[in-house]
Order: structure tokens, then sequence, then C-alpha cells
């Protein structure tokens, strides 16, 4: 099964998304995005295939992407791109790379819409809040 995450092990949201992939019996492909950054290419095919604009794809919260002025309209893709990869924190994550997809998992559980294994046993997020039964089933 080649399944691979973007992960920021600081990140809660990433964390929780990491244990549902392995949840479901699955040892994915971990990569730290901050300290190995996507290719250019990557980023931009994962972005897209996630449905997602460039702009929807940027992390703002604890992120210099105020200081850095990216908010103006006026820039384009390339310029978001470029301040992406020169500032890895700015790539909103967990992005998770299926054979049935590719998601920015944000709500972690984003990550079942392209994981249609059969979870092996519950799952709590680390807030508490239920996501699989103990069945393996999704709550609602």
């Amino acid at each position: 099964m080649d399944v691979t995450i973007y992960h920021n092990p600081a990140c809660g949201t990433s964390r929780n998304t990491l244990a549902l992939i392995r949840n479901a019996g699955v040892e994915p492909t971990v990569i730290d995005y901050l300290k190995t950054p996507p290719a250019r290419a990557v980023l931009q095919d994962m972005i897209a295939k996630a449905g997602l604009s460039i702009r929807e794809a940027i992390r703002q919260k604890g992120t210099p992407y105020g200081e850095l002025g990216l908010d103006d309209p006026t820039l384009t893709d390339d310029d978001l791109l470029d301040a992406m990869l020169a500032h890895p924190i700015l790539i909103n994550r967990p992005f998770v790379v299926t054979p049935w997809g590719v998601r920015l998992s944000r709500p972690s559980e984003i990550v079942l819409d392209i994981l249609p294994l059969p979870q092996k046993g519950p799952f709590l997020k680390e807030d508490g809040e239920v996501l699989i039964d103990a069945r393996g089933n999704r709550v609602a």
C-alpha cells in the first residue's frame, strides 16, 4: 500500500491523521516536510489533486504569512509557491497521498475519504472525539 503523509509531528491534526492511517493497517511513508519539503512540482501536483488553489494550501496561523505580505492579492501562484518552498511552515498540513486520491487532511478524518480500507479498531482523536467505533465504523 503506497501511502505518503507530509507530516509535522508537532501538529495534533497531523498526528491524528497518521494514527488513522495506521489504524487501517497501513504503515505510510512519513515525510517531515519541515525538514524535507516536497519539490515544487510535487507540491503543485498535490495541491491540484487535492482540488485546492495555491492560496488555499497556505498555512497562515503560526507562520510568517503576514510578515511576508502573502495576503497581497496581486501575488501570483508562482510567488506563493516560492514562499512556501522558502518557508515550508507555510505549507498547510498534513497532505496525504494514496492510490485513491490526495487530500489536505484538515480535519484529520478527511483522510478516510481517500483511504477506503477498514479501520482495525476504535479510534479517538487526541482531544477525545470518537471517530471510529469499536466495530471499526466511522461515527457520524
